[in-house]
């Protein structure tokens, strides 16, 4: 199986570290309802930090928008602070605008377990609580269908070391996050955390899917 021996090779579990800007705006009172334009679909993943995974997401052809919010939880129109407290029940997940024609969401669910450590319980290194799971938001019985067998079958053929615990969870609302998050890592790049998180993370992702690069 040709995501067994992707994700053998290049397993990434450099977490995302929290270094949040407390003096933002309030979370836009914006949803995304996942879609698209003509002849695009949306696949919506949670794995931490959504600087790095929406950074990633957006090397791979086929893929035209990665949208950064929050989605899983009880709270509406949450703000980043409220989510960061652990108590709102969302995620950190970014939804991803992709052309089918072009990559397709077997290909998204590959890059999503290289993109993370899928193992770790409600955290992703020093960057801990709920908000930070690892989560699959399907959209359909399809989508939820394939991501229970990849999981099944990297837990078969003990690709990690401990049990995936990503979970599968409806998608509902998405919250679009606030500004100062979207393509986050384009327009800050000598960040010190682009640089020191962000950038030995992508260097592996695009090591990975280099046949799969927008050029």
């Amino acid at each position: 199986m040709r995501i067994l021996l992707v994700i053998s090779a290049a397993m990434l579990c450099t977490a995302c570290l929290q270094t949040a800007n407390t003096n933002t705006s309030q979370a836009q009172v914006q949803r995304h309802d996942g879609g698209g334009s003509v002849g695009t679909d949306t696949a919506t993943f949670a794995g931490g930090c959504f600087w790095c995974t929406e950074a990633q997401f957006q090397q791979l052809a086929g893929v035209d928008t990665v949208i950064s919010g929050y989605t899983g939880g009880t709270v509406a129109n949450p703000s980043y602070k409220q989510v960061t407290t652990g108590r709102t029940g969302h995620a950190e997940a970014v939804n991803v605008v992709y052309r089918p024609d072009v990559i397709s969401y077997d290909e998204l669910l590959e890059a999503f377990f290289i993109a993370h450590d899928p193992t770790q319980l409600n955290r992703q290194g020093n960057d801990i609580g709920p908000q930070y799971r690892s989560s699959i938001f399907y959209h359909d019985e399809e989508e939820r269908k394939k991501a229970e067998y990849y999981i099944q079958r990297l837990n078969e053929e003990r690709v990690y070391n401990q049990p995936i615990v990503t979970t599968l969870e409806p998608y509902t609302v998405f919250y679009v996050a606030e500004d100062y998050h979207q393509n986050y890592f384009n327009l800050n790049p000598k960040q010190a955390y682009c640089q020191y998180v962000i950038v030995p993370k992508l260097e592996k992702f695009k090591a990975v899917f280099k046949e799969r690069l927008k050029r």
